[in-house]
């Protein structure tokens, strides 16, 4: 069967070219198409199906079979092509194994070179965690320090306290200069809560306590208490100083009963000073031991 091809529509072919043609045409049913160029497929942003819709099968006069058998054999002479390449060039792939001896050297250098900075490695972070371990037993016996400090505060707050309060108290346990210091302060404190002293009441006798006094006798104790709670009430030295403490507690209570008496043997007058001490009692927690006092036990 005969083939001719459709020129490109700027092309001008001769009279005898045509007449040729035409008389080909005769013979066929329709004209065979140009083959596929090979330019496309050596671009590098060769796309398969961008290059197909390129393709005008109405144009080309071709059916989509006789597009597919072309490709194919595009692709088997493309094979073809490379296989005599590497037919042509074997010697040239055998010689280049060769080429490459004595690159083991060069290998074992870069190995050598590895497992010596993975030993740099290992050891820098033996260095930074062993650094890690010291900081954090630093912080640790610092925190340690820190607490012990809040503990040693505490105590010596605890025992000023307790001096004082015995101090107040007229306590024999705070020594003889304490005492006399605590009597001059007692007295001077006396005349205050004489001055200060609510209800009018009578207090010329000498014998009755003084409310104000009671009060802050009363805050002292409990702050005591919430100092020693803090400070934690297991302690050595905490636990070592309650026969202290339970001595002015009862030297407080002592007081407090005696002017619970005083005030209930003023009657009317002594109204308003009896409700004030019987919220001392339950400041400490003594309500029965007010009740007692008040029924005359």
């Amino acid at each position: 069967m005969s083939r001719f091809y459709f020129s490109s529509p700027s092309s001008n072919p001769a009279d005898g070219d045509s007449d040729i043609d035409f008389n080909l045409a005769l013979d066929d049913d329709l004209p065979y198409p140009e083959p596929i160029s090979r330019d496309p497929f050596l671009s590098p942003n060769f796309i398969p199906s961008a290059y197909l819709s390129s393709l005008n099968v109405r144009t080309r006069h071709q059916t989509l079979e006789d597009l597919r058998a072309e490709l194919r054999q595009r692709s088997q002479d493309l094979s073809k092509e490379l296989l005599d390449l590497v037919n042509s060039n074997y010697q040239d792939f055998l010689g280049l194994g060769g080429s490459l001896k004595g690159g083991e050297e060069k290998v074992e250098e870069v190995r050598v070179g590895l497992l010596g900075f993975q030993r740099g490695v290992r050891e820098l972070r033996g260095l930074v965690g062993e650094r890690r371990r010291e900081v954090e037993g630093l912080l640790k016996e610092r925190e340690e320090l820190w607490r012990e400090r809040q503990v040693a505060r505490g105590l010596l707050d605890v025992d000023a306290r307790l001096v004082e309060l015995e101090e107040k108290l007229m306590l024999q346990s705070a020594g003889k200069k304490n005492a006399i210091d605590a009597e001059a302060d007692n007295d001077s404190e006396s005349e205050e809560d004489d001055d200060e002293d609510e209800e009018g009441v009578d207090a010329a006798d000498g014998t009755f306590v003084p409310l104000k006094r009671l009060q802050r006798h009363t805050q002292r104790y409990l702050c005591l208490l919430e100092v020693m709670e803090r400070v934690g009430p297991e302690h050595p030295f905490i636990k070592a100083q309650d026969a202290r403490i339970m001595r002015a507690r009862n030297t407080l209570l002592l007081d407090l009963s005696t002017a619970l008496k005083q005030a209930r043997g003023l009657g009317e007058a002594g109204r308003g000073q009896l409700m004030k001490l019987l919220v001392l009692f339950r400041d400490l927690d003594e309500e029965k031991e007010a009740v007692k006092v008040l029924k005359g036990h």
